[in-house]
């Protein structure tokens, strides 16, 4: 009687070798690619950009579960659950697209290094002098736009504006941190004369008065910018960045040194004595007070005031 004779095994390949599995593409977590839409009546034509070729590594491991995925759709630097009584803040890596380029935002929150990858054709502007580095393949073009706004407010009266293709690597001058604001053409933010860094194809700035009242106190001088249109806005500030949610008819005081951008409405009024701020004399017990809906963000740390530390400290090392 013959033994059973049940399913050959598989011929062995030569060697133990086996082939591969199908390689799989990979994509950088959170990474799309955005859909360009077509702007509202009112904003100048844009063109549209094929995206820059992908040059960031993959990741070595997953991100944490703390840090937020990109999506064009959330509103920037939202946080998934509250972080801190009075707002939010970021140390993570920040990454985003746009029309015609990516871009990536880290070394944070002090020595913060904007990374920008351009398509070919697609500009960006940026402040002047920001530039840290670049590709060779990337062109620069610097432009004068005289003012008498900004010759009495002190205002920057150029620019930069850079075309790909190519890698661009842009950096505040302070020691502080950048976060993107993504406008989608509805609202229209203030901009302080120093936290402004670069925006993409599509942004309008322009200077504008807030006001003689409000030029006097709030810190910001007679003119501020006006940021409109389409696109990604990137400001920046001295310290950390916080950003403040506010709801309809909800109201917030912030030190009138700390403002980087808002979008809502405000007035200035002066603190009591023994207060959060005193010292009518140097500028100081003038707040602001903001009133929702809209955001705020804040600079963690006041411009004169650490200057005036910094003079003390360097006079008092020379004295030495």
């Amino acid at each position: 009687m013959s033994g059973y004779q049940g399913t050959p095994p598989p011929p062995q390949p030569q060697g133990g070798y086996y082939p591969p599995p199908p390689e799989k593409s990979q994509q950088y977590p959170g990474q799309q690619q955005q859909q360009y839409a077509p702007q509202s009546p009112g904003h100048s034509q844009q063109n549209f950009y094929p995206p820059p070729p992908q040059q960031y590594p993959p990741p070595t491991s997953p991100p944490p579960v703390t840090q937020v995925a990109y999506d064009p759709n959330r509103p920037v630097l939202a946080a998934s659950a509250p972080v801190a009584q009075g707002g939010a803040s970021t140390v993570t890596d920040t990454i985003g697209s746009f029309n015609g380029g990516n871009y990536r935002i880290d070394h944070r929150d002090t020595n913060t290094l904007l990374t920008i990858q351009l398509a070919h054709g697609c500009p960006i502007t940026a402040k002047p002098g920001a530039m840290v580095a670049m590709s060779p393949s990337v062109t620069l073009k610097g432009q004068v736009k005289f003012s008498f706004k900004k010759l009495l407010a002190g205002g920057e009266m150029s620019q930069s504006t850079y075309t790909g293709p190519g890698e661009l690597l842009l950096a505040p001058a302070a020691l502080g941190d950048t976060v993107p604001i993504r406008l989608d053409g509805q609202q229209t933010w203030s901009v302080g004369r120093d936290a402004f860094l670069a925006c993409t194809q599509g942004v309008i700035k322009e200077y504008k008065s807030q006001g003689l009242g409000k030029a006097m106190f709030s810190g910001e001088g007679l003119f501020v910018y006006k940021i409109s249109g389409q696109g990604v806005l990137f400001v920046t500030s001295l310290g950390a960045i916080i950003q403040k949610n506010m709801a309809p008819n909800e109201q917030y005081i912030v030190d009138n040194e700390h403002l980087v951008a808002w979008n809502c409405k405000y007035g200035i009024e002066r603190v009591a004595s023994g207060g959060i701020i005193s010292g009518m004399a140097s500028a100081e017990g003038l707040v602001c007070r903001f009133t929702g809906p809209g955001t705020v963000f804040i600079q963690t740390r006041n411009p004169k005031a650490f200057g005036a530390w910094m003079a003390q400290h360097m006079g008092a090392g020379a004295a030495q």
